[in-house]
């Protein structure tokens, strides 16, 4: 749903905790999971789903262990699809923009698997116990995490919107039991703000229309996960930046996405958030000298673990157009597209984005070479349409 209705980039926990909270669940406090947290911040996933699944192994009846696996394996996922780069949902363009997300069948079956598992056990505690203010958080968290998957992978925004709906019900009934359960706030913040975010016909459309949301309350629920919370301080915290972004509140946002990019210098994500809200912001020299030092870092062996440096290249090239430095944009377009690891969706974006470019630096064999690779069959067909269009006719910026 619109702002992903359960937007959970990021997800998992803050800063290490020294003392437990007695108002989380103790697993959030095991070494292992705060070590398998640590390693999904700098986006090493494989490392974080292989410590949270021996989580899982020493306690196979808790379905927070479960949960957290969920995440690893989601955001590894949505991270090699080229979708965890806030740019896509800063506005409301992806809401009509249908992609093609080719994420493997066994992924896809893992993640339901463990969706159906943590409800599955969350369920059972919560017959054993109705008070049980941990088993309704997991529970939500897991529904949460399953609507901003499948509203990204699939745009399947009815049962995203039910889902996220789901997940703000269990952490309300979470708060009731305990009103100190400072995680609980995070999903019901995001659903204020989505939900005060959406036209009335759209709320119709997705079954919602009597839901109440209120876009303030929500910052300041979201506000409250990032401080106080457990499990949810930097989720919360990306997703404020995000909602601020949105709104046009940039140097508000800039300001949480730093703390972020400064507490975890080896998160490309985190990094090259604080180039794309200079370049939204209109700041365009500090945003093309930050998405440069994203990317000098880069070249740094270790640095960064997989970054997807397509995100920076079409960063900069957007930034570089924005300032009408033609000749550089059309470079670094097509670096991006050149990345083995850059995603149909992107490529095809970039070779068009390329072409335009070329066609205005007169290169025009160049250009319409770059649009027949954005009008190819297969694959992505988002920019199909409009590539065939300009190998007809040149780009003129209009």
């Amino acid at each position: 749903m619109k702002l992903l209705l359960a937007v959970g980039l990021f997800l998992g926990g803050g800063c290490c905790v020294a003392q437990p909270n007695p108002h989380a669940d103790p697993i959030d406090f095991d070494p292992l999971v705060r070590d398998g947290l640590n390693h999904f911040y700098n986006l090493d996933y494989d490392g974080a789903s292989q410590r949270f699944e021996k989580v899982i192994q020493a306690h196979p009846d808790d379905p927070m262990a479960y949960a957290f696996d969920l995440v690893a394996v989601i955001f590894r996922e949505l991270y090699h699809q080229d979708l965890l780069d806030t740019t896509y949902y800063a506005h409301d363009s992806f809401l009509s923009t249908k992609r093609d997300v080719q994420i493997p069948a066994a992924s896809r079956q893992k993640i339901e698997d463990l969706t159906n598992k943590v409800i599955s056990l969350a369920d059972q505690r919560i017959r054993n116990n109705p008070r049980d203010a941990n088993a309704y958080f997991a529970r939500g968290y897991a529904r949460g995490l399953h609507a901003a998957y499948i509203t990204l992978a699939d745009h399947s925004w009815y049962t995203a919107a039910k889902q996220g709906l789901a997940a703000r019900g269990d952490s309300e009934q979470a708060l009731k039991i305990d009103p100190d359960y400072a995680d609980a706030d995070m999903a019901i913040g995001i659903q204020q703000f989505a939900v005060a975010s959406l036209p009335r016909f759209v709320r119709m459309v997705v079954g919602i229309a009597g839901v109440g949301g209120n876009k303030e309350k929500g910052l300041d629920l979201l506000k409250v996960a990032a401080t106080r919370g457990v499990v949810t301080p930097v989720e919360a915290r990306t997703t404020l930046s995000l909602f601020l972004r949105h709104d046009g509140r940039y140097p508000e946002a800039l300001a949480v996405q730093h703390g972020l990019a400064v507490e975890y210098p080896h998160d490309y994500l985190f990094r090259l958030e604080e180039a794309n809200l200079a370049k939204d912001e209109g700041n365009g020299p500090l945003a093309i000298a930050t998405y440069k030092a994203v990317l000098a870092d880069a070249q740094k062996p270790g640095y960064f673990i997989d970054p997807r440096l397509q995100m920076a290249y079409f960063g900069l090239a957007d930034t570089e157009r924005g300032q009408n430095d033609i000749q550089d944009a059309a470079q670094h377009y097509l670096e991006a597209a050149r990345q083995p690891n850059c995603s149909d969706w992107l490529r095809k974006r970039a070779e068009l984005n390329a072409g335009e470019m070329l066609d205005l630096l007169h290169q025009r064999s160049a250009a319409v070479a770059e649009y027949q690779k954005a009008a190819n069959g297969g694959g992505d067909q988002s920019q199909a349409s409009m590539a065939r269009k300009l190998m007809d006719s040149a780009y003129t910026g209009k």
